[in-house]
């Protein structure tokens, strides 16, 4: 959500307007609703990372190892704002991180929970999607990809081939460890102070955008990590997110080394990010932005 408003704001400054936004109040938290209102304001100038709203997007491949310039880690730090800070997780660091997401696969690769998400996800013999992933975008070899749409039709399929044939080794590799490797660099975004509430999470969203747009428009590709951080809280929030005993287990694994690399002076820094970014050509499948007009609802802009 706090992307999209940060979309919001920043396509707005292209009609010379400020986009003001109200979040209004909903019984939980689970469904928010905001207010947009765009106000003319002259004095507003149309913001550089406008282009780079329909051409971003996640890049799955490996990218180029060459290391980020002076010039473009100062740009993206900047771009996150005063309020977070990067933390580069780059050279023999990748090696780390690589290990890190190749063992959090593990966990989403075994578990019905995630099996249910990610057949509801993807969408098959497809280069292009508006509102899945392109099965083409997922990121795995011909066949890798075959495997997967086989596997994938069913959870007694995927199980047993995880389980029981080592299912999960060539995708752990062909999506984590060797993207891992394959990248300048890892990239965290650490907050001043630990979110705590919606507003912050939402602050924290829109730090993201600006942090995506602006490697977009450096002309570097960016993919999120979030498995480590998802397993990392579920754990520390002793969620049972799983009914499979093994996985708890596992997430306690990946939230210990995760906070090696994030927090090694266990000052309790903790990250609402996790990327990795690099130089390399854009993905020739991916999802694409849904039509505007699918977006109204009752008649409602």
């Amino acid at each position: 959500m706090g992307a999209l408003l940060e979309t919001a704001r920043i396509a707005a400054t292209g009609l010379r307007m400020r986009a003001e936004t109200e979040r209004l109040p909903t019984p939980t938290e689970e469904k928010l609703q905001f207010r947009l209102r765009l106000v003319e304001d002259g004095s507003v100038e149309p913001s550089s990372l406008i282009p780079c709203i329909e051409t971003r997007c996640t890049n799955r491949r490996p990218f180029s190892r060459r290391p980020l310039t002076t010039r473009e880690k100062a740009s993206l730090e900047d771009s996150v704002g005063t309020r977070y800070r990067l933390l580069w997780l780059e050279g023999d660091m990748r090696w780390e991180m690589a290990k890190l997401m190749f063992r959090s696969a593990r966990i989403r690769l075994t578990i019905k929970e995630a099996y249910d998400v990610h057949a509801s996800v993807i969408e098959w013999h497809a280069r292009f999607s508006e509102t899945k992933i392109p099965d083409q975008a997922v990121g795995l070899d011909p066949v890798g990809l075959a495997l997967m749409r086989w596997a994938m039709r069913s959870w007694d399929r995927t199980h047993f081939l995880s389980m029981y044939l080592g299912g999960t080794l060539l995708p752990r590799i062909q999506l984590e460890l060797l993207p891992g490797l394959g990248c300048a660099a890892h990239v965290a975004i650490l907050p001043d102070r630990p979110p705590k509430g919606v507003d912050d999470w939402i602050d924290a969203g829109r730090a993201v955008q600006r942090l995506w747009l602006t490697a977009e428009k450096l002309g570097l590709q960016h993919q999120p990590e979030m498995t480590p951080l998802i397993f990392a809280r579920y754990s520390s929030m002793q969620l049972p997110f799983s009914a499979s005993s093994t996985a708890l287990g596992q997430a306690e694994g990946v939230a210990q080394r995760l906070r090696a690399l994030i927090d090694p002076r266990r000052d309790g820094q903790e990250a609402v990010w996790l990327g990795r970014i690099g130089q390399a050509q854009r993905p020739a499948a991916r999802s694409i932005r849904r039509p505007s007009d699918s977006l109204v609802l009752d008649g409602a802009v």
